[in-house]
């Protein structure tokens, strides 16, 4: 399907098509008062305006509960049978976890749901069982208030995934990266930083609030930090590098705990912000 196979359909198609994308009946209602989409640019930027903009929490809550808790395969396939022809692989890197793995991930998400009230809510695609483990951890440490934007934000990357799924034939080719990437380079060993967890915040009344967090992969990137179609506003942001983990498991006695890098965002440009990092001492730069 394309753009224009998705603009000649009725509302009501349309509204269940997006309704398969994203649980939210008012975005998937506002967004088919938008119709028709011009290209695909005018389609994701839409879908995050009305998101980010048009929804409140209690939309935001409602997608929520058309996903399955991380870990549970069996109501990805049951309860969820209607996303499954685009949900289905999203949590592919479940199947083969353990099963230790998994009981620990039922743990977590359950101590998750009882401390925020909603369940951890993460874009799984390329998502080994270990690393969602970690980034559920991790999570549980922050403000309710600081998790409905991070889950607000995998949603958005979620729905993205789906839409361009839905509009197979359509061009995605300029809608795929974070406006926010960051590179991690272990310069005492000469290897990337792997499995660093990474909090982006936002200066908001003075203190500092995550808004999206992510683990580095094997070459030591984050390269979906925020969802693709997501302009930050200008502004103040901190990248806070979870380092001493990192050294403890790597048995290094490291001298940061963590790094904290502030930068400021004066457009609408791509942001690539790489540390580069040793037990004593560290550096960064406005990467490319």
């Amino acid at each position: 399907m394309t753009i224009t196979d998705l603009n000649k359909k009725s509302k009501s198609e349309v509204e269940n098509l997006l309704s398969t994308c994203c649980g939210a009946s008012k975005w998937s209602q506002s967004m088919c008062n938008e119709l028709p989409f011009k290209d695909e640019g005018h389609l994701i930027q839409t879908a995050d305006r009305i998101w980010v903009e048009g929804c409140a929490e209690s939309d935001w809550q409602e997608a929520f509960t058309h996903h399955p808790k991380i870990g549970d395969i069996k109501s990805l396939t049951e309860k969820f049978a209607s996303t499954q022809h685009l949900a289905g692989k999203e949590q592919s890197g479940v199947d083969t976890a353990a099963a230790d793995v998994i009981a620990s991930l039922a743990i977590a998400n359950q101590q998750y749901e009882l401390k925020f009230g909603f369940i951890f809510i993460v874009c799984a695609t390329g998502k080994s069982a270990m690393e969602m483990l970690q980034l559920l951890n991790d999570r549980l440490k922050n403000s309710k208030e600081e998790e409905l934007l991070i889950a607000m934000g995998e949603q958005q990357k979620i729905t993205l995934i789906r839409l361009k799924q839905l509009l197979s034939n359509a061009d995605w080719s300029k809608y795929s990266a974070s406006q926010i990437t960051t590179h991690v380079l272990d310069t005492s060993t000469g290897i990337p930083g792997k499995n660093i967890s990474i909090q982006l915040k936002k200066e908001k009344d003075h203190k500092w609030i995550t808004i999206a967090q992510g683990i580095t992969n094997a070459d030591g990137r984050i390269s979906d930090l925020l969802p693709a179609s997501r302009k930050l506003t200008n502004g103040n942001y901190q990248m806070v590098f979870n380092t001493g983990d990192y050294f403890t498991q790597n048995k290094v006695k490291g001298f940061y705990p963590t790094v904290e890098i502030q930068f400021t965002v004066f457009d609408q440009s791509h942001y690539h912000v790489p540390l580069l990092i040793n037990p004593f001492g560290y550096s960064t730069y406005r990467g490319s």
